[in-house]
């Protein structure tokens, strides 16, 4: 995955990177994480902007022999990645309208959660995070579990898509919505995250998810509580205000750059 992540960015193919994948971080070496960061450093210049999935298991991670160890999930704890995570969502079944959610970990699944060996606390993340040394995931959350699915269309057919992975990629849906709102890309969007959940404007644009937890077979989760946690991050979007307040914020930085230049 590494040469084909290199290959998107080197040849500029598209606004977001959209990582449905991963595995403990104990499974690479020193070297990989160098080089994979690199990759990641050179999407951020190009202002693309990266999205993975945290993880299906609670605060455990496939290793490369497909056993479960304690840990997160690579490509997602790298600080230059926005890590999804996962919520069972209620919804009127009528209607639609919005009901509510909770962490996700029941039979299905469990969002992936827990804090980085390899990288440490990133500064985005010191005033919400207190106590840790390491990287925190998730970053965001959005709906997850079998009892919430997506309906995806694929190989000829439609089918139901559960997890943090089709959780990653309306993310990165949610992401291509605002570039395109803005007529440019976001590149990099952590900072704006926890900057937003530090802000007036938090309970408007996201969703706190502050019930619920990440426990998984025998693996202990965490449990979610107001403002950022290890099993939803900073919450899940309100997508029409997430959007709108991006693409505003984007174009009060573009007309400070103009005024400087």
């Amino acid at each position: 995955m590494l040469r084909a992540t290199q290959y998107a960015v080197e040849h500029n193919l598209g606004d977001v990177i959209s990582q449905s994948f991963g595995e403990a971080e104990s499974c690479q070496s020193a070297e990989f994480f160098t080089q994979e960061h690199a990759v990641f450093q050179e999407a951020q210049d190009k202002r693309i902007t990266l999205i993975a999935a945290s993880g299906d298991t609670g605060s455990a991670q496939h290793t490369c022999d497909g056993s479960l160890v304690s840990g997160v999930s690579f490509p997602a704890s790298d600080p230059l990645v926005t890590a999804v995570g996962g919520t069972r969502l209620m919804a009127d079944r009528t209607t639609g309208a919005y009901q509510g959610e909770v962490g996700w970990g029941d039979a299905s699944g469990a969002s992936g959660g827990g804090f980085s060996t390899v990288y440490a606390l990133p500064e985005f993340q010191a005033a919400l995070v207190p106590g840790q040394s390491g990287r925190g995931l998730p970053d965001v959350a959005l709906g997850s579990s079998a009892f919430g699915s997506v309906i995806a269309a694929a190989l000829g057919g439609f089918g139901r898509s559960i997890g943090t992975s089709a959780a990653t990629a309306e993310w990165a849906g949610i992401v291509a919505l605002a570039d395109q709102a803005g007529h440019h890309r976001l590149g990099s969007l952590n900072p704006r995250l926890y900057s937003i959940a530090q802000g007036e404007a938090y309970s408007t644009v996201l969703h706190d998810i502050t019930s619920g937890t990440s426990t998984f077979h025998t693996f202990t989760g965490f449990s979610a509580r107001p403002s950022w946690d290890a099993v939803t991050g900073l919450g899940t979007p309100d997508v029409a205000e997430l959007v709108s307040l991006l693409r505003a914020s984007e174009a009060g930085n573009e007309e400070s750059d103009q005024t400087s230049e």
